[in-house]
């Protein structure tokens, strides 16, 4: 097998590869003469079988196995004497005239093949005490441990029926049924029967529960609404609907109690221990958003210390994947690209770059990741995987098998925890000053944080 370098530019390498017929022809005899041991044919007894016989009659099938094991042996030659990585599976191109097809295949015409492939750049590595990095933290403080601890107790108040034809205020419990509609049509997801809905809660729609304050049992109310811009669903944000509601009750609350009882309700041994795991609560939300700010910075560090030519290839599939993304987007919010405020070719320059960004800081994690010896254990994928599909009440079973037999799926369960891991070897070697700030200074820095998220 000759292969000789025919390109080095950049991130892509090209060979070409020369196998002679004769080498070929050894194989096939090689493999014929396997062959001749196992199959069973007329007139012959097992093993007896000429090889020019079996030639005859499996030459071309079994060539053609010589040729794809030849392609996979010379890929692998490259990438051994080379020390390469691999950004993607090699491309090889083989010889499409007929002519040189059958040559091969009769083993009469040596096998000549073009092998190109992007490799992956290698990341020179900085120093991790170079990386500065700010931790806010923020105190549980009794009062909000007490706020914590009503809203509890509001959540658990009875309810029970106002006086005939007594209007319901806010705080008071309306049961409903209801259809909305946009352009006088249903929607999907837009309808109800029994629903409980606290006015003044603020749960439904903006503008949705002041317009059922004054209603009384029995009622039916045509409530005008507007979803949100940034309604969760985008192929109603910012849309306006109707709703048409029957009110079929009208509840009062009843005082929420803070005490032992209510306590023991919840399975508590006593309101000291509601206020104990309340506080618990706050203090893990709060590390977590302190978490996800430090890796945001983290993150956007990496990407400030690390520049290098990334493989055209994968930065070509990120940008697709993302691009799908957004233009699934635009299509369920049924928006444009200039009532976004830009163009398309913008933002296709914006999406680009973050298709960069997002494999600049594959590459570097996935080093770092080496250099510290990340590892993943399976009970880490399997606990993960338990919480996907407790996500998806009543459809367990499916999510867990669906993941089990897809090896991509699992990746991406694997990835958001080999990134955590690697974070968290950063920050052991990072610069790391932390900060004590009030609640809404740390839940401030979290919104800005999810905003600048959401745009990548």
């Amino acid at each position: 097998m000759q292969v000789t370098q025919t390109l080095d530019e950049g991130l892509k390498r090209e060979f070409k590869i020369v196998v002679p017929a004769a080498d070929l022809d050894t194989r096939l005899i090689e493999r014929l003469n396997t062959l001749k041991d196992r199959v069973n044919i007329n007139g012959f007894r097992k093993g007896k079988v000429p090889l020019a016989h079996l030639r005859k009659l499996y030459g071309r099938s079994v060539m053609a196995e010589v040729v794809e094991q030849v392609v996979a042996d010379a890929n692998r030659k490259i990438i051994d004497d080379n020390g390469l990585k691999l950004a993607m599976q090699p491309k090889v191109s083989l010889a499409e005239d007929e002519e040189s097809v059958e040559g091969v295949i009769a083993g009469k015409h040596d096998l000549a093949m073009t092998v190109a492939i992007e490799v992956l750049p290698k990341v020179e590595l900085k120093e991790l005490s170079e990386l500065k990095v700010e931790k806010l933290t923020a105190e549980v403080t009794d009062a909000e441990v007490d706020d914590a601890v009503e809203r509890v107790a509001k959540s658990n108040r009875s309810f029970a029926p106002k006086a005939e034809g007594e209007a319901a205020a806010n705080g008071d419990r309306v049961i409903i049924d209801f259809v909305g509609k946009i352009d006088g049509e249903p929607f999907e997801g837009g309808a109800g029967e029994d629903q409980p809905l606290e006015l003044g809660s603020d749960t439904f729609i903006p503008g949705f529960e002041g317009q059922l304050v004054g209603a009384k049992a029995g009622d039916s109310k045509v409530v005008s609404v507007s979803f949100p811009e940034g309604y969760s669903a985008s192929h109603l944000a910012g849309k306006a609907a109707k709703f048409d509601v029957t009110v079929k009750a009208v509840e009062a609350a009843a005082e929420a109690k803070i005490d032992d009882e209510l306590a023991k309700s919840l399975g508590m041994a006593d309101l000291a221990a509601l206020k104990d795991a309340a506080r618990s609560q706050i203090a893990a939300e709060f590390d977590r958003v302190s978490r996800q700010r430090v890796k945001r910075q983290v993150l956007d560090a990496l990407d400030a210390q690390y520049a290098f030519d990334l493989p055209p290839t994968l930065v070509e599939q990120e940008f697709e994947n993302v691009w799908r993304q957004v233009t699934v987007d635009l299509a369920q919010s049924g928006k444009t690209f200039e009532q976004e405020g830009t163009t398309e070719d913008a933002a296709k320059a914006d999406y680009r770059k973050i298709a960069e960004r997002r494999v600049r800081l594959g590459l570097v994690l996935a080093e770092l990741g080496e250099k510290h010896d990340v590892k993943i254990t399976e009970d880490e994928v399997r606990d993960a995987l338990i919480a996907r599909a407790r996500q998806f009440p009543g459809q367990e079973q499916q999510v867990w098998d669906y993941y089990r037999k897809n090896q991509e799926a699992i990746a991406e369960l694997r990835a958001p925890i080999f990134e955590d891991k690697v974070v968290d070897q950063i920050l052991a070697g990072a610069t790391v000053t932390e900060r004590s700030v009030s609640k809404d200074e740390l839940l401030a820095s979290d919104d800005e944080d999810a905003d600048k998220s959401s745009k990548e």
